[in-house]
């Protein structure tokens, strides 16, 4: 259990940092951080697929992606646009209404008795495959030729006719 409030305030600290980060590098950066801690809340609710695609799929392709972009990206502070007061004031009204919502919701907050699941094993990778490879094998199939074709599509579009260069 303190491990959980461990994770969790790092969770809440690194996502503060994404969001008062002054350089964008750094945001993404600290935004990657939080997805890991996101990973381990995952693991230590036993849902390891979950872990596993949060793993993969956001801290390995789609924040790199971001952390290379911004990287290429030439921003200074001159070139960065100046903000108009409309546009503060937007922010400020936005800002008070995210902190009545989270006034009222704290508001409702009560203690409850924990959750015990019936099954324990169900968010580990075996079950999910057992039900993905006998109750929803033809969509399966089906998603892996529409991706295959999709795959097979972009290389294509991206390769250079050696006829006109």
């Amino acid at each position: 259990m303190n491990l959980f409030y461990l994770v969790a305030f790092l969770s809440i600290f690194f996502s503060l940092l994404v969001i008062f980060s002054k350089n964008p590098v750094y945001s993404v950066l600290y935004l990657i951080v939080t997805f890991f801690t996101f990973t381990i809340h995952y693991v230590l609710l036993n849902a390891q697929f979950l872990a596993i695609v949060n793993f993969i799929v956001y801290m390995g392709a789609i924040l790199v992606l971001f952390l290379y972009v911004l990287m290429l990206l030439n921003l200074n502070k001159d070139s960065e646009p100046m903000k108009s007061n409309l546009l503060k004031v937007a922010g400020i009204i936005a800002g008070l209404c995210l902190l009545l919502t989270l006034a009222g919701s704290l508001k409702l907050v009560h203690v409850s008795d924990p959750v015990l699941l019936k099954n324990p094993d169900i968010g580990l990778v075996k079950n999910l495959g057992k039900v993905l490879f006998k109750e929803f094998l033809l969509p399966f199939e089906v998603s892996s030729i529409l991706l295959l074709a999709a795959m097979v599509g972009a290389v294509l579009l991206a390769k250079k006719d050696p006829n006109k260069a």
